[in-house]
Parts: structure tokens; C-alpha cells; sequence
């Protein structure tokens, strides 16, 4: 019988000494209806076979990566395998062969609010081949990864009996329940029971001024694997204020009383992030804020114990969401800018540039300095806003993916009605030697363009 001993696996090693060499580059698919689309978000599923795309055009798409550049030396056979190996996503091919999805695109009737992957989803396995995807005004939706075939639904329902599509959704550390956030509660679906879900009110009152107020914008759960650490983070679209702040630390155990408050700025906060390697570090961004701020859940969680700012500190320009990442083993972090960048920050020995604490520290808080990290490495990445970086979990590899709507580039002459202010109106004709101004009026409405709408995929293997 092998011992266990000769299954060891490492994190890929990511080398951020020099620029990443672009190994593939690839458009979405064609849409005549839509042709300014572009990715908003993707996310690579949970065994590195492929990546989904949340598009524009109310769609979510399979992005065109051949399979060659993503293949694993640790699945081959005889070779090291990853955590939880005995799992079929971490089998090698020769006993789980790649089974590729039957469609590419899966359409949906109104705009994507979210989607998450099913944390044990790969095509080498058919039942667990899945992902949860939010729609607005709609159910949420368990969607077959395969061909989209509606497997479950979860229907949250507010006082008026319409349907609500939660802002945000998480699966918790186990896999057993699905956390989705909307305006002022959270609702939890037990997977292992259909029906009706539990609703955790995060404010007493739609008029209280306690507890986690607005719109449930992001949910993160602890990678812990101490089952009395069951903590997740809960955000919100609205602003800190001098009650409570935007980011609650919530327990499965105790429900919708809040464990502990995190940070006080005065931003709305878009995404949330636990270290995989060190849990009680979280990690945030904000709408509209060049910067990414993480605290320490051991000590002070008012004052952040880091800053990442990715540019030169100037106010973001559109509400867009800019989704950062961190790599599977918490060494590394990045994210893109509005200005086509990608920056890379290391999460270990970091350096300090400044000692002060950021401007919308509460100034009752306790005496805690905040060191901003300095980039360890920025390189030009396409000619758009990037909307979202993503490490591969199991290779060296980052993808990105670019666009952004932009109304400056519209040509406002096409498509007018000439009229003459000075001809003829309702009181009489003009006089002849009146002048004639043309005017010109627009029959449809003006349409957003995009500049870049391509993904990348970059190589960071050490040379």
C-alpha cells in the first residue's frame, strides 16, 4: 500500500521579479445584439479546467483557453497532488478524464447580479459540475456548468411577494449551505433540504440606525479548519457611520447577531477576501477608491493594519467594480487599475512607505499605524479598465480581463432630424432674411463603446 507520505503537493510559485509573458490572448463570443459586451468578472473553476465570464450582455460565458496551457504536472499520474487529493476535481486524468461542457453560453432573461462556482465543481465529475448564479428579480438559480439546465432554484421573497436577486453569494467552508446577501438580511439555504431559507436581519428595523444597513454587497467565509472558527464577513453598499461600521464579522452558530465590526470607511464596500494561508487576516476594496485595506482580526479591527493602493491616489472615475485576488497560498495579491495596469503586491515582508493612519480613521480609535505596501510589480495589461485578476489555483498563471463602458467615443451625428429654428412656427413664417440654424436631434439613445474587451492570459514561472 503507498504511504501517504509521497502525496505532497505545493502552491504554484509565482515569479513577480519581471513582467508575465502573455501566453494567450482570446475575444468573447460574437453578439450582433450586443456589440459593445465585454467580461465584468471571471472566475476560474475550483480544479483550474476553465474559466467562466460574467458579461455585459446579461450573459455568463465559458472564456477560450486551450486546455494544453492549463494541464497540471502535479495531476499526471505518479506525480504530487493537491489538498484533499481523494476529491475526483484532484484526480489525475487517466482515472477522471476531462469532460469539456456542451455549451459555451448561458443566456440569462435580466442582468447578473453574482455567480459562484460550486467548491467542488469540475467537469471530471458530473454531478458536482455546477454554479449558483443570481438574476435580477429572479430566484437563484443552480445551473448545470455543463449545459445550463436549471437543477435547483431558491426563491427569496420580500414583504411585498416579489422575487429579490441577492447582490451577493457565498458557499460556506463546508459546502452545505449558500449564503446570499441582499438590502438589510442575509438568507442561508440548507443544499442538503429544499424549501424556504432562514433570513438573518442584519438591522433590528428598515428605520433603526444599528446593525449592517443597505445592500449585502459582499460575503466572504474564514478558511479555517477549526470547526468552533466558523466566522464570515458580511459588507455593505452603505457608507460607515458613527454607530456601526460597513463590514460585520458574523458566526454560523449564533446567527444574526453580530460578532465583532470591522474597519470604519466611509466607502462602500465591494468586495471581501480572507488569506487562505493566514485566516485571520481580511482583506477589502471599496467603489470608487484606488485602494484595498486589510486588518487584523486578532487585535484592532478599526484601524487597518495595511493599505494597497494601486495608482497614483487619484478618485476613480465610474462605479465599476475592480475585483482583486490572492493567490492559494495568501503570498500574493492583485488587481487591476482603470488605466489598463496590473499591480502585484507580496503579503509577506511588505515594506512600509508611511505610518499614518488613512483619513476616514475614527478619531476615537485606538493609536494603530497603517503601513501601505508598496507594488512589487506593475506592468501595462491591455488598453481598458480591468474588471477583474484571477491566480490560477494550481499553475503559475494569471488571467485578466478588460472593459468598460465608455460615452465619449460616440459619434452624436449619426441618425439626426434637420430642423430650422427660424422657418416656419405656429405664429407665421419667418422673415426671409432671417437665419436658418440646423438642428440636429437624436432618434435612439446613444450607445457606450468599449476600447478593450479581450482576456489575457500571462505566464509568471520562474525562469
Amino acid at each position: 500500500m503507498e504511504s501517504e507520505s509521497q502525496y505532497t503537493w505545493r502552491p504554484p510559485t509565482f515569479d513577480i521579479s519581471r513582467q508575465p509573458t502573455p501566453v494567450h490572448r482570446g475575444n468573447l463570443l460574437p453578439d450582433p445584439q450586443f456589440p459593445e459586451n465585454f467580461a465584468r468578472s471571471v472566475k476560474w473553476c475550483p480544479d483550474g479546467s476553465l474559466a467562466l465570464a460574467h458579461c455585459e450582455n446579461r450573459s455568463l460565458q465559458y472564456l477560450d483557453i486551450p486546455q494544453e496551457l492549463l494541464n497540471s504536472t502535479s495531476q499526471q499520474p505518479g506525480g504530487p497532488r493537491p489538498p484533499f487529493w481523494r476529491f475526483t476535481c484532484f484526480l489525475p486524468p487517466d482515472i477522471a478524464p476531462f469532460d469539456p461542457p456542451k455549451t459555451s453560453l448561458f443566456q440569462q432573461a435580466a442582468p447578473i447580479l453574482d455567480f459562484v462556482w460550486y467548491p467542488r465543481a469540475t467537469p471530471r465529475d458530473a454531478s458536482s459540475f455546477c454554479f449558483v448564479a443570481s438574476v435580477r428579480e429572479s430566484p437563484v438559480r443552480l445551473l448545470d456548468a455543463s449545459d445550463g439546465r436549471l437543477r435547483a432554484s431558491y426563491k427569496i421573497v420580500d414583504h411585498r411577494e416579489r422575487q429579490i436577486g441577492p447582490h451577493s453569494l457565498c458557499f460556506n467552508f463546508s459546502a452545505d449551505k449558500l449564503y446570499c446577501g441582499f438590502e438589510n438580511a442575509i438568507e442561508v439555504f440548507d443544499l442538503n433540504y429544499p424549501g424556504e431559507g432562514t433570513r438573518l436581519a442584519t438591522t433590528p428595523s428598515k428605520k433603526s440606525r444599528d446593525g449592517l444597513k443597505g445592500i449585502i454587497s459582499a460575503l466572504a467565509f474564514c478558511p479555517s479548519y477549526d470547526p468552533s472558527y466558523r466566522l464570515y464577513a458580511a459588507g455593505s453598499l452603505s457608507h460607515s457611520s458613527g454607530n456601526s461600521a460597513n463590514i460585520a464579522l458574523f458566526d454560523e452558530d449564533t446567527g444574526e447577531k453580530p460578532v465583532g465590526w470591522v474597519g470604519d470607511i466611509k466607502a462602500s464596500v465591494t468586495q471581501l477576501a480572507f488569506n487562505p494561508g493566514k485566516p485571520h487576516l481580511l482583506y477589502a476594496s471599496f467603489r470608487r477608491r484606488n485602494e484595498m485595506c486589510s486588518w487584523d482580526l486578532r487585535g484592532n479591527t478599526v484601524t487597518p493594519l495595511q493599505t494597497f493602493r494601486c495608482d497614483d491616489g487619484s478618485r476613480l472615475e465610474t462605479n465599476q467594480r475592480r475585483y482583486f485576488d490572492i493567490d492559494l497560498g495568501g503570498k500574493l495579491m492583485g488587481v487591476g487599475d482603470q488605466s489598463g495596469n496590473i499591480t502585484v503586491f507580496e503579503l509577506d515582508g511588505f515594506i512600509e512607505r508611511s505610518a499614518e493612519p488613512i483619513d476616514d480613521s475614527e478619531a476615537g480609535a485606538e493609536e494603530t499605524s497603517t503601513s501601505e505596501v508598496v507594488p512589487s510589480l506593475k506592468y501595462r495589461a491591455h488598453d481598458d479598465a480591468i474588471g477583474s485578476v484571477k491566480f490560477h489555483p494550481l499553475q503559475p498563471l494569471l488571467l485578466s480581463v478588460s472593459g468598460s463602458r465608455h460615452f465619449g467615443d460616440v459619434d452624436n451625428d449619426s441618425d439626426g432630424d434637420e430642423s430650422s429654428s427660424s422657418g416656419s412656427s405656429a405664429l407665421g413664417e419667418a422673415s426671409p432674411g432671417a437665419r436658418r440654424v440646423l438642428i440636429r436631434r437624436q432618434r435612439h439613445r446613444p450607445q457606450p463603446s468599449f476600447r478593450d474587451n479581450l482576456f489575457r492570459l500571462w505566464d509568471t514561472r520562474p525562469s
